[in-house]
């Protein structure tokens, strides 16, 4: 499913390099919703994700002639995304005033002084339908909103938007090397949220 949206995604974009303007509605369609969803993780606040995708739409067709490369389209279309989302938050009234650390998401150190030890509740193997209810959904989405923007952003554009960790690497203009890292951070942190929710929900009985 992923890599037919992926080859649409490119013939759209090599015809648009060739000048055929009637797909460009197409094109957004395809894009428009995971850049609002992208860009309310992002952002926070649905009025700056509006705008954010409204903006990354607008710049993507003015400059379209600079795509090069139409098999890059989604990590291009996207480091536009990132950027905008960057000047929202410059300037946007609902920019927090202090970033949180990663150290005030992942687990305390244990208490005989050893090594960090994350105890993560196997919830991978739990039914598909489970881990697709609307409880679990608002936790991940309210936990990845946490995440400091250096892990989340290498977080949905590796595991939600499936670009590769040169493609990231290239978007964030570090090494891939550091986006390996950051992606490792945040699924942890992710993990932990996931796995307080499931040990919480299995405290009271499985209820919903």
């Amino acid at each position: 499913m992923a890599s037919s949206g992926k080859e649409a995604e490119v013939d759209l974009a090599r015809q648009l390099a060739a000048g055929n303007l009637a797909v460009f509605d197409d094109f957004v369609a395809s894009f428009r919703t995971r850049l609002f969803q992208y860009s309310l993780l992002v952002c926070g606040h649905r009025e700056d994700a509006e705008e954010v995708a409204q903006d990354t739409l607008l710049k993507v067709f003015e400059n379209f002639g600079q795509l090069r490369e139409p098999e890059r389209v989604r990590p291009w279309v996207f480091r536009i995304a990132r950027n905008a989302c960057l000047m929202k938050r410059r300037k946007s009234v609902f920019a927090p005033a202090q970033e949180l650390s990663l150290d005030e998401l992942m687990p305390a150190v244990a208490q005989d002084g050893r090594e960090r030890r994350l105890e993560i509740a196997d919830w991978s193997k739990l039914p598909e339908d489970q881990v697709l209810r609307g409880e679990l959904q608002r936790v991940l989405q309210d936990s990845i909103s946490a995440l400091p923007d250096i892990y989340k952003t290498v977080l949905l554009l590796r595991d939600v938007e499936e670009l590769s960790t040169g493609e990231t690497a290239g978007i964030l203009e570090v090494s891939e090397d550091v986006v390996k890292t950051r992606l490792h951070r945040a699924r942890l942190s992710l993990r932990q949220s996931l796995d307080g929710y499931l040990r919480g929900r299995a405290g009271r009985g499985g209820e919903t």
